[in-house]
């Protein structure tokens, strides 16, 4: 994960936890607190009423306190039971709000990073810690907070209970505690290491399905079925190594703990049981304490396991806050202010950028794209088009140079101001699993039915809109699946022209339609680009030779620049090598 190399301590994340989550709620579960002591003082009430139950009504016969004593049990388990209802539900309301606003800002960051971040790290993996992970941490948080309330309270109360009725078995008892908190510490690491191992699993077990259900098609075309399953198949036995190694470490604690308490109540047995053979102590005394023990031990038992889920907890919790303490690198800058580009010309002004450590992407470009103009840039693969093209909107910062836009440099700009200036056609075209209309309009707050019929015949694809099941209303599926290459292409322009931007950028938007329908967009787009600055890219040279300039790019360099016919009379330049090139192929 990029720029996510810090470890954060139990303590810290713990206090950030509470800081920025728990706090709002403090009323609340101030709350639930209480009525977690009231639960746990029922519980010590019950350990206490059996001493005379024994003494009093079962061994002295004292027949009119039976219906006191059984209504007095009757009321400490009913109230009970109604404060731990009151907790449960306060607590988990809490868990569950808590955790939805960390989804929440998770999603706001996401949408703050720049494209490099996603470049970086797969779509399963993200996903995995909106879901998975803040899953784990509710959980831990529903769970820590009203398990750690009601046992601890429980716990002290029959604690406080057991050294009432007898200090000496109470030391006795409690003799071994140390040594179980001990062995809890040590695991405690080791399981929230694993946590985090298992999150990452789970994230890498969705990218890889992921990338399986989106390449379905050329997985059965290839023949490849066995060996995605085989792939998948890794990622869950991997999943189930870590699970399992995760259950192993969770439970190491159950026969050391049990072996414990069953020294401890051997000791409580024998030290009672010659007190009561010394008249010391009456059987209902020692029953009451091995009851307020044994009711000790469950709460105990609790608490350990409780620590696994909370360590598993912080340790997604990690990966959680890794990303809320990602920052973007694109952001708008001091002074920046919001535009209206009236001369959308665009001027690259010896522009240097590059990707990390791969060196130079660009290398000192310059060039015009004039309002008005249709500007080409063609060039070998790799020779810097679609840079130039994400360059533009700011998707990534410059490294040297400059570029403005109607004589703002856009640095300079707002970006949600630059960035609305610009439609932008991919040759990675987003489809959403929506209506054909959301489509078209997607991000466009307000815009008629008109509008969007208009923009869909401009790039030619009403007629085959309005013969799906349901026109416009039609659900495309995820990714547009239930398109063709040539659909989904013409969707994406008809959602550029409706955005109806002084800017428009073009990368390789007609590679997939026929002659026809790029002879017909081609027409549109004429009538469209009047007082626009359009920039488009595109392989097939043929598609850009009426272009009013076409820049020709070489290793990141602008070696060539000129209408159609002032380059073909270069007969040893570039171009021409590629025009001629294309015309044989």
């Amino acid at each position: 994960m990029q720029g996510t190399n810090k470890e954060f301590k139990t303590s810290a994340l713990v206090a950030r936890l509470i800081r920025d989550y728990l706090k709002p709620y403090f009323p609340r579960i101030l709350l639930a607190f209480l009525l977690m002591v009231i639960a746990a003082a029922m519980t010590a009430a019950f350990a206490k009423l059996i001493e005379p139950i024994l003494d009093e009504v079962l061994n002295n016969k004292q027949r009119h306190l039976i219906w006191p004593m059984a209504s007095a049990v009757f009321a400490a388990f009913a109230i009970r039971g109604l404060a731990t209802y009151g907790h449960t539900l306060l607590m988990n309301k809490t868990g569950h709000e808590i955790i939805a606003q960390i989804q929440h800002e998770l999603i706001e960051k996401y949408m703050s990073l720049d494209l490099v971040f996603f470049h970086q790290n797969t779509s399963g993996q993200l996903s995995s810690r909106i879901i998975n992970d803040v899953t784990v941490m509710r959980n831990a948080v529903v769970d820590a907070m009203t398990g750690f309330g009601k046992n601890l309270m429980t716990l002290v109360f029959l604690v406080a209970l057991m050294f009432y009725q007898d200090w000496v078995l109470s030391l006795i008892a409690f003799v071994a505690l140390p040594f179980g908190a001990a062995f809890v510490v040590v695991i405690s690491k080791k399981i929230r290491r694993v946590s985090g191992n298992i999150q990452g699993e789970i994230g890498h077990l969705s990218e890889v399905l992921i990338q399986i259900f989106q390449g379905i098609r050329q997985v059965k075309a290839y023949g490849q079925e066995k060996f995605e399953q085989k792939r998948a198949g890794e990622r869950v036995d991997q999943l189930k190594r870590h699970a399992i190694k995760a259950v192993r470490l969770g439970t190491l604690s159950v026969p050391f703990n049990e072996a414990l308490v069953g020294l401890a109540i051997m000791g409580v047995i024998v030290y009672g049981g010659f007190q009561i053979a010394d008249g010391d102590m009456t059987t209902g005394q020692l029953m009451s304490f091995i009851a307020a023990f044994s009711l000790a031990y469950e709460p105990m038992k609790k608490l350990a396991k409780l620590n696994n889920a909370l360590q598993m907890g912080l340790g997604a919790s990690e990966r959680v806050f890794e990303i809320l303490d990602q920052q973007p690198q694109v952001v708008d800058q001091r002074g920046a202010k919001n535009v209206t580009l009236k001369k959308p010309d665009i001027v690259f002004q010896d522009v240097t950028f590059g990707y990390e450590d791969d060196g130079y992407a660009l290398n000192g470009v310059s060039f015009t794209a004039d309002k008005g103009k249709v500007t080409a840039l063609v060039g070998p693969s790799g020779s810097g088009k679609t840079t130039c093209l994400n360059l533009i909107p700011r998707f990534y910062d410059l490294q040297g140079g400059s570029i403005e836009l109607g004589g703002h440099d856009i640095a300079k700009i707002k970006l949600k101001s630059l960035r609305a200036n610009i439609a932008l056609v991919s040759q990675d075209i987003t489809i959403f699993d929506d209506t054909v209309r959301a489509n078209i309009a997607y991000g466009l707050q307000k815009t008629t039915e008109k509008d969007v019929i208009k923009a869909a015949k401009a790039a030619a694809a009403h007629e085959f809109i309005v013969d799906m099941p349901d026109g416009y209303d039609t659900r495309l599926g995820e990714n547009g699946v239930k398109l063709s290459g040539g659909q989904r292409q013409r969707l994406s322009i008809a959602r550029a022209i409706l955005r109806n931007a002084p800017i428009l950028l073009l990368d390789e938007a007609t590679s997939a339609l026929d002659n026809e329908s790029e002879k017909l967009i081609q027409k549109s787009l004429e009538k469209f680009r009047k007082g626009r600055t359009v920039v488009v890219i595109a392989h097939r040279l043929s598609t850009v030779k009426d272009a009013d300039k076409i820049v020709v790019l070489n290793e990141g360099r602008v070696v060539e620049e000129g209408a159609h016919d002032a380059l073909m009379k270069q007969n040893d330049g570039i171009y021409t090598t590629m025009y001629q090139a294309g015309l044989k192929e």
